[in-house]
C-alpha cells in the first residue's frame, strides 16, 4: 500500500495512507520546522502544568487540601473546589490548546509556513473544540466500558477530530461523524501509527531523556501526516466538477 503513487495538492505532496510512510516524511518535515513545532510543543506542555505539574507542592503534599479560589459568584475551596477548577481548566483550555497544537503539526505535515500563534486559532471554534472533546471522552470511555477493545476502535475512529474542528472548523457532531467516515478502511493503520509511537516514545527516553521532546513532536506529525494522506486519497477519488 506504502507503494501508490503521491498525490499532488496546494499545500504540497501527500503520501499515500500508511504507517511507514507517515512516519517517513514526519521525519523529514520534522526537521523542516523544528523551531516552530518545538516552540509549539513547550506552549502545549506550560499550558498542561496546572493539571498535571501543580497538584502537589515541593514537599509532595496535594494543594487541593488548602485550595481556594474566590470568583464572582462562588467560592471554590478545598479537594472538592480544586477538582472542579482542574476539571474546568482542562476542558475549556487545556483540551482545546492541544487541538490548537495538532492543527500547527498538521500545517507542518502539509508544508505550509506557519507562526506558533496559529495553534490558538482554535479559539475560532472554542465551543465546538469543548464540546467535541466531551463527545470523544464519553463515546471512547463507554467503549472501554465494554472489554476495552471496543474503547480502543472508537478512540481510533476518532483520532481526525482536532484537525476537522480546527482546519475545517465543522461543529463537534460532524466533526465525529466525518472522522468516523474517513477512519473506514483505515482504522488498522491509526492503531498502528499509535503502536509504533509506543516504541518511539521509549527509544527517545532512553535517549538520555531529552529525545522524548524529538519524540512527541514526530508522532504527532506522523498522526497529522496519516490524517492529511486519508483525507487527501479519498479526496482524490471523488470525481471532478468537470465530470459530475
Amino acid at each position: 500500500m506504502d507503494a501508490q503513487p503521491d498525490i499532488i495538492v496546494a499545500g504540497g505532496t501527500a503520501p499515500p495512507p500508511g504507517v511507514v510512510t507517515a512516519y517517513r516524511h514526519a521525519w523529514k518535515q520534522l526537521w523542516k520546522y523544528f523551531i516552530e513545532l518545538l516552540l509549539v510543543s513547550v506552549v502545549a506542555l506550560l499550558v498542561s502544568l496546572p493539571s498535571i505539574g501543580l497538584s502537589f507542592d515541593e514537599f509532595g503534599e496535594f494543594i487541593g487540601e488548602r485550595f481556594s479560589l474566590d470568583l464572582i459568584v462562588l467560592r471554590l475551596q478545598g479537594p472538592w473546589g480544586y477538582a472542579i477548577f482542574a476539571l474546568a481548566y482542562v476542558l475549556l483550555i487545556e483540551w482545546p490548546i492541544e487541538y490548537g497544537a495538532a492543527f500547527t503539526f498538521l500545517l507542518g505535515a502539509r508544508g505550509e509556513p506557519f507562526e506558533v500563534k496559529r495553534m490558538f486559532e482554535v479559539f475560532k471554534n472554542w465551543g465546538n473544540a469543548v464540546l467535541a472533546n466531551i463527545l470523544q471522552v464519553v463515546i471512547v470511555g463507554m467503549g472501554l466500558v465494554f472489554l476495552i477493545v471496543p474503547g480502543i476502535i472508537f478512540g481510533c475512529r476518532l483520532a481526525f477530530v482536532p484537525y476537522l474542528i480546527v482546519d475545517r472548523r465543522m461543529d463537534a457532531v460532524g466533526a465525529i461523524k466525518e472522522s468516523w467516515q474517513l477512519t473506514r478502511g483505515h482504522t488498522w493503520k491509526v492503531f498502528a501509527v499509535g503502536c509504533v509511537a509506543l516504541f518511539v516514545a521509549l527509544l527517545g527516553l532512553l535517549l538520555l531523556g531529552v529525545g522524548i521532546f524529538v519524540s512527541i513532536m514526530w508522532i504527532r506529525l506522523a498522526s497529522a501526516t496519516l490524517y492529511w494522506s486519508v483525507a487527501m486519497s479519498i479526496k482524490s477519488k471523488e470525481p471532478s466538477p468537470e465530470r459530475a
